[in-house]
Order: C-alpha cells, then sequence, then structure tokens
C-alpha cells in the first residue's frame, strides 16, 4: 500500500463546513495580522507553531484527502451559536485557506481572530448590537462606557422640556380663577382665661370696604407700582426671575418669600384660601397668576390687589387702611399719604409707627418710624423718576403726614387688649403663621392668665394714680407716669397676670413687654451669681480665664469697698478710664460711703460700687452670661464691656424680669414665660405648649441668691423692707436708674415671681426725640426709688395673689462649694470702722503690704490687698497690695475736683438704650465726698455700711448710673 494510502485522516476539528469557511474568507482582515505562511506551500515558517489539530513536519498544515477542506470543528450549528453569542470569545489566528488562515471562519470559540466586519472587531470580539438608548455606551470601554454622548444629553433635556410644556399646558386649561367673596372671609378668634372660661372675641369679620379703581387716586396706584412692581402695566402676571429665588430660597431652607409681582400678590392674598409659604402653595399661585394676568385687566387686578392687602391696624383695604390711620376716604389721599400707605405694604410690624414690640422687640415705635421715614422717601423718589409726580410737588412733602394713633376695639379696653396681644406674639412665635393668617379668624386660643390676678394687679396700679397722681395739680412733674407690670408661675413660668398699661384703647404700648425703662440695682442678683459661679479672675493671668484661676465668692465672707466716688479699675488693678481717658469714679445714693462692707449687705443697702468693681473682677461677659442663663434676652441687654452694666443700664421687659428672677425662686431651674397652653382650629388641637425647663446655674447658687435677696426685704435697713408680706417669706430687690428716670421692684415667694416697673415718657409716637423724663417731685415725692411706689403697689397685689396658696418656705441656704473670702476694691479683710458720722480726714485701711521697691512717677492704684509677695522691679503697687499703697491715706481734697462719674447713655424713646461703650465716663463733679477718704467709712451706723436712718438705694450723684 502506498504511503498516500497507509496514512491516517487528519484529526482537524471542524470548522463549522464549508459555507462557514466561505463566509469567513470573505470578509475584511481585522486589525490583527495572521502569522505569515510560505506562499509556496501555504505551511508557516519553520519552528512557527501549528493551529489546533494541525499535523505533520515542521509543524505545516495538513490537507484532506482529495484537496477538500477541513471542516471547522462543531459543524454548522456550532458556527451558528456562535454568531449569536455577537462573537464574545475570542479564537486562535487563522492562516490562509482555511479556519486558522487570514480571513478564516471562527475558531472553537467564536469568531474569527482576524476577521473585521460582522462578528470582527479589535481583538477578534465584534460589537454588541446597539439600543435606541445607547447607554451604557455599546463601542466604548472603561469609564467612557459610563458617560452619555451629546446626542443622548440633547435629547434628554428636550424631553423633559416638552414633558414640562406639556403638563404646564394642561394644568393652565385646568385652571379656574377662584372668586374672591370666597375665600376674603373671617372668623373671630376666640381668647380664654386660665380656668376655660371665654375672655373676649376679636375680628367679628374683616375690617375691609372693597372701593372700585375710580375710588382710588392715581397717585395712590402710582406709588404701589412704583414701590413694588415698575414692569405691572406690561408683564404677564409672574416674575420668572423671582419665582426661582423663591423656588430655590425655599427648597435649601432660607427664609421664605413671597410674589414678587402686584398679580401674585393679588393671587396669594384675595383669590388662595391657602396662605402657607410652601412649593405646592406657590405652584399653585404660579398657574393661577399666569390665567389671571392673561385674563383680567390691569386694572381690575390693581383693584383687586389693593383692596385685598393687609395694612396692619387690622385694616385690610385700601378704604380701611385709609381710615385706620389717616381718618379720612381712600379718594382723598394725597402722594404723601399713598407714599405711607404703600409702605406699610411691605409689613405693617416693621413699618407702622405704633410698633409692635411684642411680636419682635426691635419693632418699637422709633425704630419702626425711622424704617417708614426711609421707605415712604424712597417711594415718592421712585415717583418722580418714574414721572408719576413732578419735582415741585415732591419738594413739598418734607416730613411724613399727620398719623393718627391706632384704635382699638371697644371689647379690648383695659387689660383686655394688652392680654389678648400678649397671647397672640406667644403664639405666633412658638407656630408658623403670619399675623394675617391669624387675623382671618377661626381660632380659639386658651391663655395663662388668671382673671383674679390680673384684677388685683390693675387695682393695685390704678390706687396709686388716685391717691397720688395729679396732673391738674401737678403738670409738670405727674404728667405721662407710666407703669408696667407682670406675674409669673414660679415652678412652671405661666404669665398668669401682666399689666400693661391704663387702657389698651388709649395707651398702646403694652408697659409689661419692652419699654426701653433701665432695670437699674434689680441687675445685681446677676452680679453676684456670676461671681458664685465663676468667680474672680487672677490678675496676674490672661482677660480669659478658666476655674482653675479663678476664686469663687462666699457673699457673707467676702468684702469690697463701698467707698463713694471709688475709682473703679480692671480685674488687673488698672484704673478705668473713659474715652476721654478720664478715671472713672463710682458714686453712692446721697454720696454715702460704706467702707468695707460684705456683699449681702452692700446688696442690702444697695451700695454701687462693690458690685460695679465685683463686675468688673468677674468679667461683665461672665455677668452678661448669667444674665441670659437666667432668663433675660440677649437683644435687651446692653452691648459693650463698661462698668456701669453690673447696675443695670439694660432694659429688660417686665415679663422677662419676673421670668428671670424665678429661676433663682425655682432652685436655678429656668422656665419660657409664656401666656397660652393650647390653640384650637375645628376643633382640633394645632398647638400646644411643650413646657421644656433647663438648670440654669446650681442649686446652691439660687438658695444664696435667694437668702441674700431675703435680708433686702427683711433687714430693718433693707431697701425692700416696703415689700414684706407678713408670715410670708418674700426675696426681692429694687432698682432706680440715672436722674430718676425709671423704678423698680422684682421680688418672689416661693409660688410667685413679679416684676413692677415705673417711668415716665410721652406717649405720641409722632413727636421726635422724646425720652424718659425724671421723676423728681413725681406723685409729690421728693424722688422715686423702687422702694417707694413700686414696692408699694408690688406688696399690695401680691398680698391677694398669694392669699389663697398654700404658705410655703424657700429651701435653706446650701454650701457653696470652693467658695471663699474675697476681698475688692482697695477692702481688707477686716473693715475699718468710722467713730463719727461726719466725713472727716480719719485714717481707713492701710495696704498690708509694702508698696514696690520703685515708686511709680505718678501715683497709681492698683487694687486688692496682698495675698502674694509683690514683685521688686514693678513700677506700680503690687496687684494684691491695698489700695492706699500710693494714695497715702488721702488728700484731703474735699472740696476740689473729685473726677469724673459714671453716666449712663442718654434714654431715648427706644426700646434699647444707647449703647455705652462709646460715652462710658462722666464729666467732672463735686469732691472726693469725704474729706479726701480713699478708704471707706461710714456716715453714722455700725461701721458695715448702715447710715443709721432708712437706707435708699444706691444711686449716683452728678450723673452716673445707681441701682
Amino acid at each position: 500500500m502506498s504511503e498516500h494510502r497507509r496514512r491516517m485522516p487528519s484529526q482537524e476539528p471542524p470548522t463549522g463546513g464549508r459555507a462557514a469557511a466561505r463566509r469567513a474568507a470573505q470578509q475584511p482582515a481585522g486589525r490583527r495580522s495572521a502569522p505569515a505562511h510560505d506562499t509556496g506551500t501555504g505551511t508557516p515558517p519553520y519552528g512557527s507553531p501549528a493551529p489546533y489539530g494541525a499535523s505533520g513536519a515542521h509543524g505545516g498544515t495538513a490537507s484532506s484527502s482529495h484537496g477538500e477542506e477541513a471542516r471547522p470543528y462543531g459543524g454548522r450549528a456550532e458556527a451558528r451559536r456562535a454568531a449569536q453569542r455577537g462573537g464574545r470569545r475570542r479564537a486562535p489566528a487563522a492562516g490562509p485557506g482555511g479556519p486558522s488562515g487570514p480571513g478564516g471562519g471562527g475558531g472553537r470559540r467564536g469568531g474569527g481572530g482576524g476577521g473585521g466586519g460582522r462578528g470582527g472587531g479589535p481583538g477578534g470580539r465584534p460589537p454588541g448590537k446597539k439600543r435606541v438608548i445607547d447607554y451604557p455606551r455599546h463601542d466604548k470601554d472603561g469609564w467612557r462606557r459610563w458617560m452619555p454622548s451629546w446626542k443622548l444629553v440633547t435629547g434628554t433635556f428636550l424631553f423633559f422640556c416638552a414633558l414640562l410644556m406639556g403638563g404646564a399646558v394642561i394644568a393652565y386649561s385646568q385652571v379656574v380663577i377662584p372668586k374672591v367673596d370666597a375665600t376674603a372671609t373671617s372668623q373671630n378668634n376666640i381668647y380664654y382665661w386660665a380656668d376655660g372660661t371665654r375672655m373676649v372675641a376679636t375680628g367679628a369679620g374683616q375690617n375691609r370696604q372693597i372701593v372700585g379703581i375710580d375710588q382710588i387716586p392715581k397717585v395712590m396706584q402710582e406709588a404701589v407700582i412704583s414701590a413694588e412692581n415698575k414692569t405691572f402695566r406690561d408683564d404677564w402676571g409672574v416674575d420668572p426671575m423671582g419665582i426661582g429665588r423663591a423656588v430655590w430660597n425655599m427648597a435649601k431652607g432660607g427664609e421664605t418669600q413671597g410674589g414678587s409681582t402686584i398679580t401674585q400678590q393679588y393671587v396669594k392674598n384675595g383669590l388662595l384660601a391657602d396662605q402657607s409659604q410652601t412649593l405646592s402653595r406657590k405652584v399653585k399661585e404660579l398657574f393661577i397668576s399666569i390665567k389671571v394676568g392673561n385674563e383680567l385687566e390691569k386694572p381690575d387686578i390693581l383693584a383687586g390687589y389693593l383692596n385685598t392687602a393687609y395694612y396692619g391696624r387690622g385694616a385690610y383695604g385700601i378704604q380701611a387702611a385709609s381710615r385706620a390711620y389717616f381718618n379720612k376716604d381712600a379718594k382723598q389721599l394725597n402722594a404723601s399719604e399713598s407714599a405711607v400707605l404703600a409702605s406699610v405694604l411691605k409689613g405693617a410690624t416693621y413699618f407702622d409707627p405704633a410698633g409692635y414690640p411684642e411680636v419682635d422687640p426691635e419693632a418699637t415705635p422709633a425704630n419702626n418710624l425711622a424704617r417708614l421715614t426711609e421707605r415712604w422717601s424712597w417711594i415718592l423718589d421712585e415717583m418722580v423718576k418714574d414721572q408719576k409726580i413732578g419735582a415741585d410737588e415732591r419738594a413739598k412733602y418734607t416730613a411724613l403726614p399727620k398719623i393718627q394713633k391706632p384704635r382699638q376695639d371697644a371689647q379690648l379696653s383695659g387689660q383686655i387688649g394688652y392680654l389678648v396681644a400678649t397671647a397672640k406674639a406667644n403664639f405666633r412665635s412658638k407656630y408658623d403663621i403670619s399675623a394675617e393668617a391669624l387675623d382671618l379668624g377661626g381660632y380659639e386660643i386658651h391663655t395663662t392668665f388668671d382673671k383674679k390676678k390680673v384684677k388685683a394687679m390693675e387695682d393695685s396700679v390704678k390706687k396709686i394714680y388716685d391717691e397720688y397722681i395729679d396732673e391738674k395739680k401737678r403738670p409738670k412733674d405727674d404728667t405721662h407716669v407710666e407703669f408696667g407690670g407682670a406675674s409669673v408661675d414660679v415652678k412652671t413660668g405661666k404669665i398668669v397676670a401682666l399689666y400693661g398699661g391704663q387702657d389698651a384703647t388709649k395707651h398702646y404700648t403694652n408697659n409689661a413687654d419692652t419699654t426701653g425703662a433701665q432695670v437699674g440695682s434689680t441687675f445685681k442678683p446677676f452680679v453676684l451669681a456670676a461671681a458664685m459661679q465663676d468667680g474672680v479672675r487672677d490678675p496676674e493671668g490672661p482677660k480669659e480665664q478658666g476655674p482653675s484661676t479663678r476664686k469663687l465668692v462666699d457673699p457673707d465672707k467676702s468684702r469690697y469697698n463701698g467707698k463713694d466716688d471709688l475709682k473703679v479699675r480692671d480685674y488687673r488693678g488698672e484704673i478705668w478710664h473713659n474715652e476721654e481717658g478720664a478715671e472713672w469714679k463710682q458714686n453712692n445714693e446721697g454720696d454715702t460711703s460704706y467702707g468695707n462692707i460684705t456683699l449681702r449687705k452692700a446688696m442690702v443697702v444697695s451700695a454701687n460700687s462693690p458690685f460695679v468693681q465685683l463686675g468688673m473682677d468677674v468679667g461683665i461677659d461672665k455677668v452678661r452670661d448669667m444674665a441670659i442663663a437666667a432668663g433675660l434676652r440677649p437683644d435687651s441687654l446692653v452691648k459693650g464691656e463698661v462698668p456701669s452694666f453690673s447696675l443695670g443700664i439694660s432694659s429688660p421687659s417686665a415679663i422677662r424680669m419676673a421670668g428671670s428672677y424665678a429661676t433663682f425662686a425655682n432652685q436655678g431651674e429656668r422656665n419660657e414665660p409664656y401666656s397660652v397652653t393650647k390653640v384650637l382650629k375645628q376643633g382640633q388641637v394645632i398647638y400646644q405648649h411643650d413646657a421644656a425647663p433647663k438648670q440654669a446655674f446650681s442649686s446652691a447658687i439660687s438658695s444664696n441668691i435667694t437668702d441674700v435677696l431675703r435680708s433686702v426685704v427683711e433687714d430693718k435697713g433693707g431697701t425692700g423692707k416696703n415689700a414684706a408680706i407678713p408670715g410670708r417669706q418674700v426675696a426681692g430687690k429694687t432698682g432706680t436708674t440715672d436722674k430718676n428716670k425709671s423704678a423698680w421692684f422684682v421680688g418672689y415667694t416661693p409660688q410667685l415671681s413679679t416684676a413692677i416697673d415705673m417711668y415716665r415718657f410721652d406717649d405720641d409716637e409722632t413727636k421726635k426725640g422724646r425720652e424718659f423724663l425724671e421723676m423728681y417731685g413725681t406723685g409729690g415725692q421728693d424722688s422715686i426709688h423702687g422702694s417707694s411706689f413700686p414696692s408699694q403697689i408690688w406688696n399690695d397685689y401680691m398680698t391677694d395673689a398669694v392669699a389663697d396658696l398654700p404658705v410655703e418656705e424657700f429651701p435653706e441656704p446650701e454650701k457653696l462649694p470652693d467658695a471663699q473670702a474675697v476681698y475688692g476694691g482697695g477692702a481688707t479683710p477686716k473693715p475699718t470702722p468710722t467713730p463719727t458720722p461726719t466725713e472727716t480726714a480719719t485714717p481707713t485701711e492701710t495696704a498690708t503690704t509694702a508698696p514696690t521697691t520703685t515708686p511709680p512717677p505718678t501715683p497709681t492704684d492698683t487694687g486688692r490687698p496682698t495675698t502674694t509677695k509683690p514683685t521688686p522691679d514693678k513700677t506700680t503697687c503690687g496687684i494684691w497690695d491695698g489700695w492706699e499703697c500710693n494714695n497715702g491715706g488721702g488728700n484731703n481734697n474735699g472740696g476740689g475736683n473729685g473726677g469724673t462719674t459714671a453716666p449712663t447713655p442718654t434714654d431715648t424713646g427706644t426700646s434699647t438704650p444707647t449703647d455705652p461703650t462709646t460715652s462710658p465716663g462722666g464729666s467732672d463733679s463735686g469732691g472726693n465726698g469725704n474729706g479726701g477718704n480713699n478708704g471707706g467709712g461710714d456716715t453714722g451706723g455700725d461701721g458695715s455700711g448702715e447710715t443709721g436712718g432708712e437706707p435708699s438705694e444706691g444711686a449716683t450723684g452728678g450723673g452716673s448710673i445707681f441701682d
């Protein structure tokens, strides 16, 4: 048999048959080239690896018998399956003329190795099937596969735009313009006493009268357009940019914004019952505004807006507003009056000159008047720019037109109007509701006010008016006399009673709230509490010190210099100077010097100089923090760190003063004063007070402050002895301010805390330059102190208020951990008694250590008695040296220049007094007052500070703050 016949058939794997081979041969070559072959024999070069299934010498390819092509492994079915798989698997390289040749068909794993076209591609991988939305992208690798193409991005954007436009068209077609009469209605708000009985119903329908556009003067129309929407007559109802700002602001949780065009405001005020500041309401307003802008005439829209807008004072619509502010019909308004009403449209709370301090302490009559004047002037100027009025007419309006005082419903007379205003402000501060929405009514508001106690406080004040205040007899001294008061439940913070003025329909400022009256010496307990909690600073240390370098103060062991005309020093012992460079000297009431005095005794007689120096030693920032922790509002406290801060130059409200003293009575636990327990609408509770007591300071501090304040009332020489209630424990403090411009008494029993204040202030907000008036001669008294009328009213009211309450006692004062004796202002451990009541050049306390070895070029007082050794290389006395280190026992200069005193800021009609940081000092006054003694020395007492007679409060002479 020949060699050819004896050879076994080759065992090449089938490649899918002839058809598959032909198809593979017809495909163009891919990126990867096939191995080089011998052109004559069709065999690869020597040493090249043979393809799968090849045999023969040197790896040459074996041919089928009779010249047939080798069939691929798997046959036609396998080829079809490989094609369906899309060439995902890589096959070995192909050679010519067969499955491994150039352009050969797929190998065992599918598509051809080097072939292109269908089933081909880089690396032998054919492309995937292309989709309508090519994402992830079929022809990209790695991160590019996930990057959308510009076609996809553009198409997606256009699709959503079309979707939104289609939705907008559908929504617009469904919008129906509501009728004004269907929503512009209101109901009563019902207020209830604490016992659940009905107090008053307010708002029996809105104060609104619709007038036509012909009844609204042209200047009024143009004033509103110039101020709010200059493009009103040309726009299509909405401002896209304004809407975008509002939506973005609400989406990110910022301050909510209303519609920016007149059309949108009209829709909001007159056509939408929903007044909530939500995105859904904004979208609804947008579509209605567009439809209103397209279907209604501009004069009708403008008339609708002016007839439904809220102008404050309970007035809805231009006619009611014209009556409320100017007592005339709308058609009689001139350009100046129109500019006023256009101004209050921005928000009556901040532009009505009557003020709304019960809503926001910044909305005082003075602040509102300033804001109104500025906007009124701006609107008139804009009308000139817009050629709505001439420059000659504008020149006629140099001042605001006369605006009448707000009027109250007769049913809100007496105290009822003040109670309602307080409850409304409390509810709005705790619940997200606008003044306009609340005035629409339908709410049942349950308050904390005790009807009996409210009547008792009103009667107590009226008794003083009737018996002492006589405007006809003393027109110079007894006019504009005002009282304010508030009573708070110690355990809960409930405001059980308040006194806001003689009649809410005649006197519109709520005297129980912020009035601007400074609190005087009733602030001193916060200074002492700060000294107990934080302690005095180390004079050798930095300004900011932690507990490790401070000394906590014991009120009975510690002594401070009670000298009149005391030179006040910072915590390092350096004399404090005002901005003019003058030394700060602190006076006491009646120029009385008390010598070395305990802090308890200083509180009892209301001496000023010890507490001014104590505040400087502790740090004014710590005193401020203590007052805030007790319950005073930060915005009611004067900014800056000046010595007089400790003497009460700030002006918290009577409500807040009563609440902060309640913290002392409640073992250091603070409750926010509140006047609303719950609110219902349509029978459902929508708001309920949630008590959140907070421990402001320790019970040890509160019990010791209470014990000291009991001495103020119970000691025979205490300034608060007129407030004592037989059979009841009482703690309290008197307060009087510079030039006798306000007087306070704030005190408490274990159950109730009450604050009463008195001042003189002109009630006519249209008068410029109003300020608090002096009370010398008021009520037939030489001067008014907290120990006079305020403490009498307090005693009269509290005697009735606690009559039905069980007798309770204050807890015993706890031991103050780590508290120790501290000596300040030059005081020494042992006070030096004064043998005679006259002011003589008697030697007073001396330094307990020698002065520094190098005397200073000028006499410089430095601070405290010695507890550390003086430093020899200093050029001044040691920080802890006696204050007479360089004074040598006095200069016997009683009739000479006594230096400057510490004045208060000028009182104004605002709720916040002038910042004293700009004028902490005062003018020169008198002499030293004690014949040159730099130490203490009583003027006729027991050596510890009493003057022998009934003490008055620690006021200053010559212009400095006292009490």
